[in-house]
């Protein structure tokens, strides 16, 4: 292998553990602390089936941001469902054979990416343009917006601008699942797009992209209304009482 096909297998390699590592970790956290208080956002649900479908519909509608910012709304779930559309038409270069409804979205994954860049601009310019945000904005959220826009506009290049070899691609990518390594195209552009990658797998369990799987820890999204049926006490309360 070429000194660069090891460099950026090592670096995948490492990338992957820490994106493994480190959700595993910030989501044991999440789990284990303690949520002393009854504070789910009214109205909310008084059964589990309730809180269920009220995760359901922050999920893959954001409901609760519909609520709040129509504006902030539209750009986020435009970026979100794009960058779904993507993620799935890149599961092609891990499998083989592909599978069939991952063959049917190619197509929607390209408009996917394009969608996926305008919703991050959209973020980036609120976090900018509007004083009471720009206030509360930090530099890593701009960087990390940053990321995202060279991220998605890197993946549209490659297929309006600069055509690579995909095949190569996801002979790389199957070589590091099945340790059967194969060389990476040296193309300038591929490798921008695959280091970038990498960075947004190290830096995920350390941001704020870790709303994803916070969401589900939420006491305001995650708890029953039932204050007046049952006394909500903590685990680690539960020992003081004895």
């Amino acid at each position: 292998m070429s000194l660069l096909t090891v460099l950026y297998t090592i670096l995948f390699y490492v990338a992957t553990a820490v994106l493994v590592g480190g959700l595993i970790w910030k989501i044991v956290q999440y789990a284990r602390t303690p949520a002393p208080l009854k504070i789910p956002t009214t109205p909310a649900p008084t059964t589990k089936t309730g809180v269920g479908l009220r995760l359901v519909r922050e999920v893959v509608f954001f409901e609760s941001l519909f609520k709040g910012n129509k504006w902030i709304w539209i750009f986020g779930w435009i970026f979100h469902f794009g960058l779904l559309l993507v993620t799935l038409r890149h599961l092609r270069y891990f499998l083989d054979p592909v599978w069939l409804p991952i063959q049917l979205v190619q197509p929607f994954g390209i408009y996917g990416g394009m969608a996926m860049v305008v919703g991050l601009v959209g973020l980036w310019a609120r976090r900018v343009l509007v004083d009471r945000v720009r206030y509360i904005t930090g530099t890593s959220d701009l960087l990390l917006l940053a990321l995202l826009i060279l991220l998605g506009l890197s993946g549209l290049m490659m297929t309006y601008v600069i055509h690579v070899d995909v095949i190569s691609i996801k002979l790389f990518f199957r070589g590091l699942m099945t340790l059967e390594f194969s060389p990476l195209p040296a193309d300038p552009l591929i490798l921008l797009h695959l280091l970038l990658v990498a960075v947004l797998m190290i830096v995920f369990p350390f941001s704020k992209l870790l709303h994803a799987p916070g969401l589900f820890f939420s006491p305001t999204r995650n708890q029953v209304d039932d204050p007046r049926e049952r006394r909500h006490l903590a685990a680690w309360a539960k020992g003081l009482e004895q």
